[in-house]
């Protein structure tokens, strides 16, 4: 509950029956203050997330029947100052006349909110509160209320700030955001009286009186829509409710309720035959238009709204609907991994609000204003509020006039047309245009589908773009502090509109993350829990990615020449993979011939991950093992032989299942001696890893002799990254001088 003695403080009721207290979400105190006005309060004050008010108790009354914004009305009784102690809080409490509010039989709960020097604890609050209650009950000879948490007829409101103490009783019960006619919910609801906020900021019941139309693209399970056509239809927002705590309070006046409920009753009839507005909802989800569909219907208003599944893609105006409002709550991409869609959905809206809403006004109510940005159209006005604990704005555009194609050939042009991209968009596209066309040969010629498309060629774009099959996967590297982050994000939601219209793809076969500095095994951490596994080909190799739920995908580009390398030379030969991933050397040094393997590596995950690649290849792990273990201290306990040996090891690692810490360059020297001590007279070992500025130990081409690979195992889509990967074949002295 909020504090109501910040903000504007209230002035003294001329009695203490007409003092009450009206909450109500953040941000909308005064659009509530105002509705209290004309239902006939004298607003006192406002304070965060509510209002205080007088009034009658026939004024109370309207207000829970009518009131689309406040979320619970309070009838104060008390404040109190001074209360340090649970003592003080006590006999503050056993000051209130409860015998005229509580009737006999009546089961209360405490809802207690603050903290104030020994007060420090809720519970302990509503406990002194309510022994505060029995103690005054007790005085005027009345029975022991029952104290009923979850299902009481009355609560009574308890607020301590600063060592007051304010006391009331609420008379709603549940909160009159609920109207009754939501229980199915569609993904990520506006609570009611949310949506009856921004319909009121973007003047709709004014619109609603002149007849005009409102459309709600992405309705979901339809509260906008049913909200507007409450408005329009002058039906109480109550209307569906039976249960209200003012009916069990001590003061209850059941002639005034009944007289109200009929008033109520009256109006909407009245108030449906007066619609002349028209209400559309369209929705690409099946699921969301049954909801809404069947929300309408509870709510008693079927007849007023048109539903219709189909895409933003396919938004037009309505037939017959020449003005009005455009009201839609789209996705706000609070995770990453949703930005690939909606910077085209965004994009898409912001086109069709141009080509068929031309003199129309456009309400978006966004968390995300860099998407907001998407729609290629100005606001013309802004209004903050709170959606739960996101700050949200509702954007106000006034869509600029133009004639309509209407012919089968414009309307065809139109279906078939993209979103503009801005100018650093249309670079971007153009530099995917470039490298798809410089890589076009080289594809076609090695069969290749997962490859690396751009990396950061553009530094203002700083993305790494990779293709598995039709799935695109995008890491985003962290701009330097000296780049503003919003002007970093701008620029990824530009990468991110143009690469469905470069390659093609779907806008839900992009796949993003953001790549950090790393440290340990930070690459191997779950960022997801989705499961979805992709099946890609590598030569003969068939192998599974993940492009969701970590860093790396479970295949590295950069490292394909080498894995291919492996494939050549295992064939009759017993193959070692150490550091093994996913086990995807080995698959190839299998499909290669390669009589026996063991691949060894700590993370069960992906030895599981290496196992699922086994068994889409026909492998058998009879004469291949997938081994999990410390690759150091595995080699330092091997009295095996390998003809071929893979060490790929991570530039650094501190896992908690090895000990001590594993740094590439300072520790390669031994890892090399121990992988040699396991090599068969005339094998090879693969020495490979990441670290950029990697420079190969003297000692170790003292004792081996050492041939590097590094630029002949470098395909054409990571020619711009030279040291992104150092690849080494190491033989013993005496087998080459033999």
């Amino acid at each position: 509950m909020t504090d109501t003695t910040s903000a504007t403080t209230p002035r003294a009721p001329s009695n203490s029956l007409s003092t009450w207290f009206a909450t109500c979400p953040r941000g909308i105190e005064t659009l509530l203050a105002d509705e209290l006005t004309a239902l006939g309060a004298e607003v006192t004050g406002t304070t965060v997330a509510g209002v205080h008010f007088n009034g009658s108790q026939e004024t109370a009354y309207r207000t829970i029947l009518w009131s689309r914004l406040a979320n619970r009305i309070i009838r104060l009784l008390t404040r109190v100052g001074g209360v340090d102690t649970g003592e003080q809080l006590r006999k503050a409490s056993a000051g209130v006349d409860w015998a005229m509010e509580l009737p006999d039989r009546a089961s209360i709960a405490v809802d207690f909110h603050g903290t104030w020097k020994d007060i420090r604890h809720t519970f302990f609050g509503a406990q002194t509160v309510k022994d505060g209650i029995v103690e005054a009950m007790f005085e005027e000879g009345r029975n022991k209320p029952t104290v009923d948490g979850k299902n009481a007829d009355l609560r009574i409101y308890a607020h301590l700030h600063n060592g007051y103490i304010t006391l009331g009783i609420d008379l709603v019960g549940r909160s009159l955001h609920q109207r009754g006619y939501r229980p199915d919910l569609a993904h990520a609801p506006l609570k009611e009286n949310l949506a009856a906020a921004l319909l009121m900021r973007a003047d709709w019941p004014a619109r609603a009186a002149r007849g005009e139309s409102l459309v709600d693209p992405m309705c979901g399970s339809g509260t906008l829509l049913i909200e507007a056509a409450l408005m329009a239809a002058d039906i109480a927002p109550q209307s569906l409710n039976q249960e209200f705590a003012c009916r069990h309070w001590g003061r209850h006046d059941e002639r005034i309720w009944k007289g109200l409920w009929e008033e109520m009753e009256q109006r909407a009839i009245a108030g449906r035959r007066k619609v002349t507005a028209r209400l559309f909802g369209r929705d690409h989800s099946p699921q969301a238009i049954s909801a809404a569909r069947s929300n309408a219907m509870r709510a008693g208003i079927p007849a007023l709204i048109e539903l219709e599944g189909a895409s933003v893609a396919e938004l037009t105006c309505p037939e017959g609907a020449t003005t009005g409002l455009v009201m839609t709550n789209p996705p706000y991409g609070e995770r990453l991994g949703e930005l690939p869609a909606l910077v085209p959905l965004y994009a898409s809206l912001g086109e069709r609000m141009k080509r068929h809403f031309g003199g129309w006004t456009l309400g978006m109510f966004t968390g995300n204003p860099d998407l907001g940005h998407r729609l290629g159209l100005r606001a013309h006005r802004q209004y903050a509020f709170r959606n739960g604990q996101l700050d949200c704005k509702l954007l106000m555009i006034d869509v600029a006039a133009r004639e309509r194609a209407v012919d089968e050939d414009s309307v065809a042009e139109d279906a078939r047309s993209q979103p503009a991209l801005s100018e650093g968009g249309q670079m971007f596209a153009n530099r995917l245009k470039k490298n798809q066309k410089s890589l076009a040969r080289w594809l076609k010629q090695s069969g290749t589908t997962c490859y690396r498309l751009y990396d950061a060629d553009m530094p203002e774009y700083a993305l790494a773009i990779d293709i598995y099959g039709r799935h695109v996967h995008v890491q985003e590297y962290t701009p330097p502090k000296s780049v503003d982050a919003s002007q970093a994000q701008r620029r990824l939601m530009d990468a991110l509109a143009a690469i469905p219209q470069v390659l093609g793809c779907s806008p839900n076969d992009i796949h993003i993350k953001q790549r950090t500095r790393q440290a340990g095994k930070a690459q191997y951490t779950r960022q997801d829990s989705s499961g979805q596994r992709i099946e890609v080909q590598e030569g003969d190799a068939r192998l599974w990615v993940n492009l969701k739920d970590y860093l790396d995908t479970g295949l590295f580009l950069d490292h394909r020449p080498v894995r291919k390398l492996l494939g050549k030379e295992a064939d009759g030969k017993r193959v070692l993979n150490l550091f093994c991933y996913t086990a995807t050397a080995t698959v190839h040094a299998v499909l290669g011939g390669a009589s026996e393997s063991v691949s060894v590596d700590m993370s069960n995950t992906y030895l599981d991950w290496g196992r699922e690649n086994f068994k889409l290849n026909g492998i058998s792990e009879k004469r291949h093992q997938l081994v999990r273990a410390d690759c150091l201290k595995w080699l330092e306990r091997s009295r095996e032989e390998f003809d071929l040996i893979f060490l790929d090891p991570p530039t650094f690692s501190n896992s908690k299942k090895m000990e001590g810490t594993l740094d590439i360059q300072r520790d390669h020297a031994r890892l090399i001696d121990l992988a040699m001590a396991s090599l068969a007279p005339g094998g090879t070992l693969i020495f490979s890893n990441n670290h950029r500025r990697f420079v190969m130990d003297d000692s170790v081409s003292q004792h081996h002799v050492v041939e590097d690979l590094s630029r002949k195992l470098l395909d054409p889509d990571f020619k711009r990254r030279p040291d992104i990967h150092h690849v080494f074949r190491i033989r013993r002295a005496s087998d080459v001088k033999g």
